[in-house]
């Protein structure tokens, strides 16, 4: 592989397992809310939305999980384009973490879960 700094993987393999835990704590959340209240007028914007979450986190996931073995196959080292493309990734897998995360805890209050 070409070498990334440790802290670049362990920034990655943290921000996956994140991502894959807000993904799960979203569908929780729309089931609970679906099995408690059904799809009503005041339900289906908050099931939309968290929908939305699970597909807005699963784009980064993908992207990370798609760049690793991309660069492993460069030797001695990456691209720069192929590196900046992981950083801005990494930028926005953090971005939509903290973004989604806000959102599943405003749904989960609005319905006492």
């Amino acid at each position: 592989m070409a070498k990334l700094p440790d802290e670049i993987l362990t920034t990655i393999f943290s921000l996956q397992r994140q991502l894959v835990e807000g993904i799960d704590e979203a569908a929780a959340a729309e089931s609970m809310i679906f099995e408690q209240f059904g799809e009503t007028e005041v339900t289906l914007p908050v099931l939309e939305q968290l929908q939305n979450v699970r597909e807005r986190l699963m784009g980064p996931y993908s992207r990370l999980s798609a760049l690793l073995p991309r660069i492993a196959e460069y030797q001695p080292t990456a691209p720069a384009d192929v590196l900046n493309l992981l950083y801005r990734t990494i930028e926005q897998a953090q971005a939509a973490r903290d973004a989604t995360d806000a959102s599943v805890r405003e749904a989960k209050r609005d319905f006492d879960l």
